[in-house]
């Protein structure tokens, strides 16, 4: 009788474990599907901006179009090169003055492109694995998701500078 608790245990436990494996694989399968939506759907409003508008505030305090996609551009670099992938952000300290609507589109193409070849290589195990922030720790699962929240943010934003413009942005697109 201990023999088949002890097996029915270790089947049971083998069992949670692949289900686990399977269920962050599927996040991460799910994490880069969404990411690239993002991609081509930010690119979309980036393109929609007239260059003139680029400069654009709404309010004084407020970043203008381009910085605001250059803020998100320099975070998904950030967050994927510091806690999803390796190597340096590939949006700079220069790029961050940057004014010129196809510069701004180029270093946010490369900063997609750098945060999705993170995700894309990136071990389904270190999911849980806790990292420092500077709001506190966090898994890495959480940094991927603030990497979709946080420009989600921002393109919610940039949305609102479209309209204040007089130009409608592009349909949604669910992920």
């Amino acid at each position: 009788m201990r023999f088949s608790w002890s097996l029915l245990c270790s089947i049971l436990l083998l069992n949670l474990s692949v289900t686990a494996q399977t269920t962050d694989s599927l996040f991460l399968k799910a994490a880069v599907i969404k990411l690239e939506n993002a991609r081509a759907y930010t690119l979309k409003v980036a393109r929609l901006m007239p260059e003139e508008k680029y400069a654009y505030k709404p309010v004084p305090e407020e970043m203008s179009f381009g910085e605001q996609l250059l803020h998100l551009g320099t975070n998904l670099g950030w967050l994927s090169s510091s806690y999803i992938g390796e190597g340096n952000n590939p949006v700079t300290k220069a790029d961050a003055t940057l004014q010129k609507k196809e510069e701004i589109i180029k270093t946010l193409e490369r900063a997609y492109d750098f945060a999705l070849n993170a995700l894309r290589n990136f071990s389904p195990e270190k999911l849980s694995d806790n990292v420092k922030f500077f709001a506190g720790p966090m898994t890495r699962l959480q940094i991927i998701n603030l990497l979709n929240d946080h420009q989600t943010h921002h393109r919610g934003q940039l949305l609102v500078y479209l309209r204040l413009n007089g130009i409608k942005p592009p349909a949604y697109v669910g992920w």
